[in-house]
Parts: C-alpha cells; sequence; structure tokens
C-alpha cells in the first residue's frame, strides 16, 4: 500500500507471484491487480525431471499449470487491468517480436551474478537443479567479468536454438517456447538438453493464446475490410 502512495509510486514496478495451484486464479489475480501494478509476473515454480514441482507429474498429460493460467488469460485478454508479463511475452514472439525474458523464447543469456563473497556465477535460477549448478569457479578479485562468456554452460545459453533438444528443435512452438526456463529443463542422465519438466502446460497455454491472438486479428481485419 506504502508502494501506491503518490510519493513512491515511482518505485513500484510491478509484482512476482509464483503460482500455486490451491489458489484460485482468478481470486490470485484480481488481488494481484487491486494495488494497481504496472505488470504483474506469475512464475512458474521451479523444479527439474528430477524433482518435479508441485501438480506436475512427470511424463503425465496433464496441464495444471496451462490450465490455471488459461483461467486468467481468458479473464484478463478482453479488458486488461495491469500488464502480465508471461502473457505479454508469448503474445510478442507470436507477433514476430524479440524475446525480452528468460522464461520463454530464444533470447540468449544476459546476466551473471555476483554472490557477497565476490563468485562470479551463472543466473540463480540454475540453484533448482543441483547443488553447484550456477557455479563458475571465478571471483571478481581475480577474474574479469567477460572470463564468464567462455564457460560451456554460459555459451550453451547463447546458441538459441542450437542448444535445444532434438525433440524442442522439432517441435513447431520451439522459437515461441525456446524450450522454457532453463534450469526446469535438468535431467541427471541428459543435463539440460531436455524439454521443459513442464513442457505439456507450455504447448497447452501458447497455443491457446496464439489461437486467441489469430482469432482476434482476424476479426480486426474483417472489420478493417467492412469499412
Amino acid at each position: 500500500k506504502r508502494l501506491t502512495d503518490l510519493r513512491y509510486r515511482h518505485l513500484f514496478s510491478g509484482l512476482l507471484c509464483t503460482i500455486d495451484l490451491r489458489n484460485n486464479p482468478i481470486t490470485t489475480y484480481e488481488a494481484l491487480a487491486a494495488f494497481g501494478p504496472p505488470r504483474v509476473d506469475f512464475l512458474l515454480p521451479h523444479g527439474t525431471w528430477e524433482s518435479p514441482p508441485p501438480g506436475r507429474v512427470r511424463g503425465a498429460a496433464e496441464t495444471p499449470y496451462a490450465d490455471w493460467l488459461i483461467t486468467i488469460f481468458d479473464h484478463w485478454y478482453p479488458a486488461p487491468k495491469t500488464g502480465i508479463r508471461l502473457f505479454d511475452e508469448i503474445i510478442s514472439l507470436i507477433l514476430g517480436a524479440r524475446p525480452q525474458a528468460e522464461m520463454v523464447g530464444l533470447s540468449p543469456s544476459r546476466l551473471v551474478v555476483i554472490e557477497t563473497d565476490g563468485s562470479i556465477e551463472q543466473g540463480d535460477t540454475l540453484k533448482a537443479a543441483y547443488h553447484g549448478a550456477p557455479q563458475t569457479g571465478l571471483h571478481v578479485a581475480s577474474d574479469p567479468i567477460d572470463a564468464a562468456l567462455l564457460l560451456p554452460g554460459v555459451v550453451a545459453r547463447q546458441l538459441g536454438e542450437r542448444a535445444l533438444s532434438a525433440e524442442c528443435r522439432a517441435c513447431h512452438i520451439r522459437r515461441i517456447c525456446g524450450g522454457g526456463l532453463y534450469a526446469h529443463r535438468y535431467r541427471a542422465a541428459s543435463g539440460f538438453a531436455n524439454p521443459s519438466v513442464f513442457c505439456p502446460d507450455l504447448m497447452r497455454l501458447i497455443s491457446h493464446i496464439r489461437e486467441q491472438v489469430r482469432a482476434d486479428i482476424g476479426t480486426r481485419f474483417v472489420r478493417r475490410e467492412a469499412v
């Protein structure tokens, strides 16, 4: 509430919300939108093929996270009260824009993390994969930050489509999905060369949004032709 005050509004850049399937999606969205945030970012909870997130059964066809998000999308899309980063990003990618986020699309990784002890590490979302996954062995006292660009784990995240698994490269939504968040692809036997553990959810969500956008464009085009 303090951030919504006029004196502090310039500091209010948005809200992050990790999805909890136990909560009603519309109630969750409306509760966050009530604060008038510039943007809401719904985050898939971290999980891998080794440790699936809550409600995500390894290899199952069910799509609990897509179902949750689609309920919000269908409520939000006709009359948005605020931006929703995941939806905005998917729509932009469908329309041919360049990706701006790690969670979808094929944009290269654009960050490293400087830990409190000076260690240079990859993005901290990799901690969800396994112990020590973000570590590079580099330190600000002895290494230039650019040295991280030569590490195999960093290089792999600069290759775009070429770094995807064979299954992802054959997928028709690969340039929109991008394989999902890098950490969510981890499987002990094959590292990160896998689809996201959320693959069925991403497929359903992106397909649903794409069909809605196509229908909307088609309707607008017909109206324009009629005029």
